[in-house]
């Protein structure tokens, strides 16, 4: 290929006159890591180790290995899978560029990413703030582990931002959130905190200035994209919507360029790599396939959440598209597809009539239990962003590391539903939705 070529192609990479719809397809063709243009679909790598020419060359690979500051962005040269490898490094040129940052780090998982970022930006006797509404395991993870390493974390309510000056400290150095907030669905302000943040920081030194860490799994970037919105990272499952297809496991840290280093380091030292092949699966069907399943999720998600919050049996309803949500004027701000089109997402968590908190949770378990027994479309297991629509009891499944006695504090309902919406023709799903209901 001819360098004029070349430089035309990496030029049209970067084109607005393309949309993001098909750069997510095409992605970057001409590659540092790889160019593989004549390929029609990426090449997988499976080698975990690589063949050096030289000793030399060996040890100009370890010494370009994370120092960039020195090396600056020189083709890498390639040694071992958990240093780096072609369809992982071209996977995160793709994740960065479509949420807008500056780099991105992939891990085995979302947990891992978590991990990786926080791990990056705290050390002992420093103070991270959450919201109180957070996945399980990462709740587990400030809970079990952080106690251990002198950090101390913080859950408030951070859908009202007038209580978070309180609540930081000179020791604070991370705000750290999901939003939508699982399972909730809760909504936070990205661009309002961020010019809190904003000011909060011109008193303090670089070294101490507070960072905002936004995990946009729900999302997705379709969806949502924090870096704009003011936040400092973004991170992700890919196991989820990126990914697709719930047949591969993986997470990414998204930032500035600075942090690339640091994050590579965290990764070859705590081992937590994502695998070749899952690499190549989202790079090649995960991404190109995004808006076209997220479209078709959202359309359904819509139809889903009208249909339940007119449904007698229900009390309540949260989905970001619904003008009753207490998130919805937020949401339709923030959660704007690559076109400014309000793309509200694919969650929806609603919580059934009861008189007490304990008769509406038999009620969420028996209904859950109608559709894990009978229903087609519907399937009772965790995760989300999958083709099948899946459902799932959060008090006593991912969120199960929750005493019963906190669920209240950190926005729980003991008998709320769960449910992710996958590709099924939404007549059906709202088939065997209103035969499970008609059950209890």
């Amino acid at each position: 290929m001819s360098d004029e070529t070349i430089q035309k192609k990496k030029n049209n990479q970067e084109d607005t006159k393309y949309s993001m719809d098909t750069h997510l397809i095409y992605g970057k063709d001409v590659s540092d890591k790889w160019d593989y243009s004549h390929h029609v679909t990426a090449p997988i790598s499976s080698s975990t180790t690589f063949r050096l020419d030289s000793v030399e060359r060996g040890a100009q690979g370890f010494m370009q290995f994370a120092n960039t500051e020195e090396f600056g962005d020189k083709a890498p040269i390639f040694i071992y899978d958990r240093l780096g490898e072609p369809n992982k490094d071209m996977l995160e040129e793709n994740l960065a560029y479509v949420e807008k940052g500056e780099t991105a780090v992939s891990y085995s998982s979302g947990m891992g990413a978590i991990s990786a970022a926080l791990g990056i930006l705290t050390k002992s006797g420093d103070h991270i703030i959450t919201h109180n509404t957070l996945y399980g395991c990462t709740i587990s993870l400030f809970n079990n582990w952080y106690p251990k390493y002198d950090i101390k974390v913080s859950p408030i309510n951070l859908t009202d931002l007038d209580c978070i000056k309180d609540t930081i400290t000179e020791k604070t150095k991370v705000i750290y959130f999901e939003t939508p907030a699982n399972p909730n669905l809760d909504i936070i302000d990205i661009g309002a905190l961020a010019e809190i943040v904003k000011e909060i920081n011109k008193n303090r030194e670089e070294a101490n200035q507070i960072k905002i860490v936004v995990d946009n799994t729900f999302s997705t970037p379709f969806c949502q994209r924090p870096i704009e919105l003011g936040a400092d990272f973004t991170v992700h499952s890919l196991t989820k919507g990126i990914g697709g297809f719930g047949a591969d496991m993986g997470g990414v840290v998204i930032g500035k360029k600075k942090y690339r280093d640091l994050l590579l380091l965290y990764r070859k030292d705590f081992g937590a790599v994502l695998n070749t092949k899952s690499a190549w699966a989202i790079l090649t069907y995960g991404l190109p396939t995004l808006a076209l399943r997220q479209r078709h999720q959202i359309k359904s998600a819509m139809r889903i959440a009208e249909y339940l919050i007119a449904h007698p049996k229900v009390d309540f309803v949260n989905y970001p598209g619904l003008s009753s949500f207490k998130g919805y004027e937020i949401a339709k701000k923030q959660m704007l597809d690559f076109n400014g089109n309000f793309a509200p997402g694919s969650l929806i968590y609603f919580v059934l009539k009861g008189s007490t908190p304990s008769e509406t949770k038999n009620l969420g378990g028996k209904f859950m239990d109608h559709v894990a027994d009978n229903a087609y479309t519907m399937t009772l297991a965790v995760s989300l962003g999958h083709t099948r629509t899946l459902i799932e009891h959060p008090a006593s499944m991912t969120h199960s590391v929750v005493p019963a006695e906190s669920l209240c504090e950190r926005g729980i309902d003991a008998g709320g539903v769960r449910l992710a919406i996958g590709l099924e023709n939404s007549d059906d799903i709202l088939l065997d939705l209103d035969e499970s209901l008609k059950a209890i």
